[in-house]
């Protein structure tokens, strides 16, 4: 993912990527030309070839505004649709067979809830990115982990690898994860649950006044 804001976007998907869905990503890929870097496809309980269907029309308007397609939990399907990467969970495989499966270029993100020591593990494995939370309570997943806003600036003062902030992040609720050394904050209800052009514009506003 390119680093070009001092902060960007990481948009993850709804589990429901059908019916207006890729109307929706594109006018938030549109409203956040050069904030948006990445879109997590994230589904489940579907196999891979009604999965990589609904990828496909994601992946082109993803193509189109130069954003990265990242695939949640599954090297396989990565690999199955060309994705740009895939994002692991922590039973979801590790960097080292993410990165023989899917090449050189691919981008391997790895979650690490709270604890500093996954994420160096994940570093030495050759992760791109490092994702910490959550760090508010989310409304998209259950989380039991919830580390506070040092942790990424302990990450961003010693690593050069990105760090994303997930979970329960709103508008409103950033920019202590934006001041701390997020990379990237990953949102999926904050812009889903609403007006995306409208959430993106808000993200926008307190990232840079942040």
């Amino acid at each position: 993912m390119p680093d070009i804001a001092p902060c960007q976007l990481y948009l993850i998907s709804p589990l429901d990527v059908s019916g207006d869905f890729p109307a929706r990503l594109s006018n938030a890929l549109a409203a956040g030309a050069g904030l948006v870097t990445a879109f997590q496809f994230r589904v489940k309980d579907i196999d891979q070839h009604e999965a990589a269907l609904l990828a496909e029309p994601l992946q082109r308007i993803c193509a189109e505004h130069d954003v990265a397609f990242i695939v949640n939990d599954s090297i396989s399907l990565a690999k199955r649709v060309g994705a740009d990467g895939v994002h692991l969970g922590q039973g979801d495989g590790n960097p080292k067979e993410a990165r023989e499966v899917l090449g050189r270029e691919a981008q391997i993100g790895v979650t690490c809830h709270a604890s500093k020591h996954l994420a160096m593990e994940a570093g030495e494995a050759g992760a791109d990115y490092v994702a910490f939370g959550a760090f508010y309570p989310s409304s998209t997943k259950e989380t039991e982990h919830r580390p506070s806003p040092d942790i990424l600036e302990w990450w961003s003062t010693l690593f050069e690898i990105p760090c994303v902030a997930i979970g329960g992040i709103t508008p409103d609720n950033c920019a202590p994860l934006v001041r701390a050394g997020a990379d990237f904050l990953a949102v999926s209800n904050a812009v889903w649950g609403g007006d995306e052009v409208a959430a993106v514009k808000a993200f926008s506003d307190k990232i840079a006044s942040a």
